[in-house]
């Protein structure tokens, strides 16, 4: 099992903000959305190129370079040139703490 992954203090992370963090190798952005927080693999499926950085749209990540378009909240993408959904990942707030992990490893049963 993955362990939990501490982002920031939820009082240092106001909505709209987003992070990127490394979660046991995996490059996650973490969006503040209306106080709720999410995570999605911090890569464009298009080309590789990080999503953080890029335009917030209501709950659209813009990448930067391209212009594909994910959600959020779900890691569907969009719109071209990407084709292929981002990895979405679990996140919580712990003692004031927002945290997330990579559950992928969980069901491949590592």
């Amino acid at each position: 099992m993955s362990d939990w992954v501490d982002v920031a203090a939820m009082t240092d992370f106001p909505p709209g903000s987003v992070r990127s963090v490394d979660v046991d190798g995996a490059q996650v952005a973490v969006f503040n959305l209306d106080g709720t927080c999410y995570a999605i693999e911090d890569v464009c499926t298009h080309d590789g190129g990080i999503l953080t950085g890029g335009e917030v749209e209501d709950d659209v990540v813009v990448c930067p370079r391209h212009g594909a378009r994910f959600c959020i909240r779900t890691g569907r993408v969009l719109a071209p040139p990407a084709y292929e959904d981002v990895a979405v990942f679990p996140v919580r707030v712990e003692a004031g703490i927002v945290q997330v992990r990579d559950a992928r490893w969980d069901e491949r049963g590592f």
